[in-house]
């Protein structure tokens, strides 16, 4: 079995969350320690870039599994403790977005199972982001040949 999905997973989703919000915090309280309290702007500016950063982690980054593994006619997703076995065949569409950070491979399901309908997970980052992702590319393949029985 080959690692298919990033070992960066663990800090996209886990410590940069607390890194992001950490400092906001550390922040906001620096702000009100100061003499004569601060203005208005230096609170609600803060609050707003926290708000905004748990929306695009909540769209970009919450949702990625922690590992998936190519088990050759399936994937093996792990995700908070749990495990899941999904054959190729039971994959309708792969979709990438390598323009994203971190970039992300969003596959919808035949039936929707414990993890739903879709699965997404980060791929291993690559040095050339412009050309076509192999792993990507070689999972479409092996799963239209696990489809059609060639």
């Amino acid at each position: 079995m080959r690692r298919i999905s990033s070992r960066a997973t663990f800090w996209y989703k886990r410590l940069f969350p607390v890194v992001w919000f950490g400092f906001i915090a550390l922040f906001i309280v620096l702000m009100l320690s100061a003499k004569g309290g601060p203005p208005l702007p230096l609170i609600l500016f803060p609050l707003a870039m926290a708000a905004f950063g748990y929306f695009l982690m909540k769209k970009l980054v919450f949702d990625l599994a922690d590992e998936v593994w190519d088990g050759g006619d399936e994937l093996i997703v792990k995700n908070k403790g749990r495990e899941e076995h999904i054959r190729l065949s039971d994959i309708v569409n792969v979709s990438y977005s390598g323009f994203t950070s971190p970039a992300r491979v969003t596959l919808t399901l035949r039936e929707g199972g414990r993890p739903g309908r879709e699965i997404s997970f980060s791929p291993p980052a690559r040095l050339l982001p412009f050309s076509k992702n192999p792993i990507v590319s070689d999972l479409i393949e092996r799963i239209d040949k696990s489809r059609t029985g060639r």
